[in-house]
């Protein structure tokens, strides 16, 4: 054989193999954004995909220099619903990322079809305690909190105020359980009651009258969306706001602008708060509140730094996503600046952040929000962590 035709031997194969990886990386990242949109917890979930939405804006609609396609999921709050749905997105479009999911049982319905693909999931609210220890997943990537800590830093602050007894009002699925579980974990005082309600429970008559005859120090809830605005109305109607109001995910910027003036002043735990004063969280709030005419709230910030996640992976693997290893390790690495501040991931891929105790404020222009009162919690790494196995 000439030596032409040796070079032309060995240049073939390159020639058949590069045309798929260029098409890879030329081809646009397809992303599945998963968030309930129809319903009582509508709200919720449009903060969440409009969130993700403005970082794909600020992004320029691409990811590590690859343009970026995105398909909005409804899973209306029913697990058999979004496992339909997100399967087609998985094994019929290939979806490269699934992000999103409000509640933790949606989460826990998709995690299996979507991780068993090696398709990489962000879950950007949703934090069970499930996933957390020993079913921590090298697929599952979460960018908000593990229930219990949010929760936790509730028990911590009753503890600072120096309360003795709580009654503990929350809905009756796996994060109203680990609410418990996180609000107890630093409250060492006397729960009076804890009380479980049905996830689409809107009258509260009854458990308001026992929280009347129990005159506990405060009340602890965790009441999402609809559960919350008509919660906290119905608690003010009651006469029970001289009963501190603790909670978490109950007053916040999807339920604020329905529950107002009857929220001013209740208590409320987050790694975030619009008010937060640092760059990414300036442009951020700013931009959001101008496209959607609304102030942001965590569902949306945490779905905003789980695109800048993406974003940041791809970077650091030139745009390549067919490499999981690498991914994976990129994803870890979490190198983006966070509306949030400090942002890190622990080894079972949860965040390591500060946790702030908050207060619903009114602003100047007649806007509500929750507003950092202090931090309780520094570089907090959840109960579950040490369980993982992966390394």
């Amino acid at each position: 054989m000439t030596l032409l035709r040796r070079r032309a031997a060995l240049a073939l194969p390159l020639a058949i193999a590069a045309p798929p990886v260029l098409r890879a990386q030329g081809a646009p990242v397809k992303i599945a954004v998963v968030a309930v949109l129809t319903g009582p917890a509508a709200a919720l979930g449009a903060q969440l995909r409009d969130g993700f939405a403005t970082a794909v804006r600020h992004l320029g609609n691409r990811a590590g220099g690859r343009p970026v396609e995105v398909q909005v999921i409804d899973d209306e709050l029913r697990p058999e619903v979004a496992v339909q749905k997100v399967r087609a997105a998985v094994e019929r479009d290939k979806v490269d990322f699934v992000v999103g999911v409000v509640f933790s049982n949606i989460l826990g319905a998709i995690a299996r079809p979507v991780t068993e693909s090696r398709t990489f999931l962000i879950s950007s609210n949703a934090g069970p305690s499930t996933f957390a220890g020993r079913g921590c997943n090298p697929y599952l990537f979460v960018t908000s909190y593990n229930n219990d800590q949010v929760h936790s830093v509730m028990g911590q602050a009753a503890q600072d105020f120096g309360y003795r007894r709580a009654f503990v009002l929350v809905p009756n699925y796996q994060a109203g359980r680990d609410a418990v579980a996180g609000f107890k974990s630093r409250f060492k005082g006397e729960v009076v009651e804890e009380s479980f309600v049905p996830l689409n429970q809107l009258d509260f008559s009854a458990e308001l009258a026992r929280i009347a005859a129990a005159k506990p120090d405060c009340l602890f809830t965790f009441m999402p969306g609809g559960l919350g605005v008509n919660l906290v109305r119905q608690y003010r109607q009651a006469g029970l706001q001289n009963i501190p109001f603790l909670s978490t995910f109950t007053v916040d910027e999807a339920t604020l602008p329905a529950q107002q003036d009857a929220a001013l002043g209740f208590y409320s735990a987050a790694s975030w708060a619009p008010n937060m004063d640092n760059a990414a969280n300036r442009r951020f709030v700013a931009d959001y509140e101008a496209a959607f005419g609304s102030v942001p709230g965590s569902y949306a910030a945490q779905s905003y730094d789980a695109a800048m996640l993406i974003d940041s992976a791809l970077k650091k693997t030139g745009g390549n996503t067919e490499d999981k290893d690498a991914l994976r390790a990129a994803l870890r690495a979490a190198d983006f600046a966070s509306v949030r501040g400090n942002f890190r991931f622990g080894a079972n891929h949860y965040p390591v952040q500060d946790f702030w105790l908050c207060q619903v404020a009114k602003r100047p222009d007649g806007k509500f929000q929750t507003e950092t009162l202090r931090k309780v919690l520094r570089d907090d790494v959840d109960p579950w962590a040490g369980e993982c196995r992966m390394r």
